[in-house]
């Protein structure tokens, strides 16, 4: 077994191009995922890489390096729009886990309860993603494939997250349910995102966690919501039928007591993001 801790961004590719290797940066899901076998993998530590860590607004928008912790996006400038991203980073485990947890290692777990992935999708994040060739964007979408799987091919490295501009005035909100208020996994959680003017709704979105095999955004409830008073939203969002989601049943909790609590947990983060 390797572990190597390359310092520049260029060695590390250089190994990804040539060997299998698991990525490694706060480690928070990849080392309790390996139980109580030995670990015989090689591991490519990032978080000595230079330049990637920090988050820092941009031209274009926002960058999130990808050796970033949740305790770094906690802490960091960032506008009203994030406060659901911020709320989620704050239900990650404990305070140890946001130190040392990264929400790219989040994304790349590819998990259906990862708490980043909802917030993340009503900013419209994309990933950074590079090799020896080239690098690209992938919409964060398109990124994650299925539970445990994303579109990465070999000798590819996630670098950053990158978020578009958003508006001052824009407002975002997060809400989780779960057995308890710390270190548990989501019976379901949703991130909304809107502007909210005299009450009325606009450019509403919404993206659910846990109730389907990706965290999903559901484009027909944010068209009904559009130009909607706050205080009629409620009864639209009881009326919708969801069909975006599909929740399983679990140990957490049946797929229909998922589905029907998603209203509740939408209401909640639209008044949280208007009155918050």
């Amino acid at each position: 077994m390797d572990y190597l801790t390359p310092t520049t961004l260029k060695d590390a590719l250089e190994v990804l191009s040539a060997r299998d290797m698991s990525i490694i940066a706060g480690g928070t899901d990849w080392y309790p995922a390996q139980g109580e076998r030995p670990i015989e993998c090689d591991m490519l530590d990032i978080t000595r890489i230079a330049g990637l860590r920090g988050v820092e607004k941009t031209p274009k928008g926002w960058r999130i390096a990808a050796a970033s912790t949740w305790s770094d996006v906690i802490k960091a400038d960032l506008p009203p729009a994030f406060d659901g991203l911020k709320a989620a980073a704050r239900e990650v485990g404990s305070v140890q886990i946001q130190n040392a947890g990264t929400l790219v290692g989040n994304l790349c777990n590819a998990s259906p309860a990862a708490d980043g992935v909802p917030a993340l999708l009503t900013l419209d994040a994309a990933l950074e993603v590079s090799s020896l060739d080239e690098t690209r964007e992938i919409p964060l979408a398109d990124f994650i494939t299925g539970v445990r799987r994303v579109s990465l091919m070999q000798g590819e490295l996630v670098t950053a997250l990158v978020i578009p501009k958003v508006s001052e005035t824009r407002k975002g909100a997060f809400a989780k349910l779960g057995a308890r208020k710390y270190l548990v996994i989501s019976i379901a959680m949703v991130a909304v995102t809107c502007e909210i003017k005299a009450d009325v709704l606009s450019d509403v979105r919404i993206a659910v966690g846990s109730c389907s095999p990706v965290a999903t955004r559901l484009f027909g409830l944010e068209q009904t919501l559009n130009t909607t008073a706050l205080n009629e939203a409620g009864a639209l969002i009881a009326q919708a039928d969801l069909k975006e989601l599909s929740p399983i049943n679990d140990v957490r909790g049946s797929g229909e007591y998922r589905k029907d609590i998603v209203g509740s947990l939408i209401l909640r983060a639209l008044q949280e993001a208007a009155h918050g």
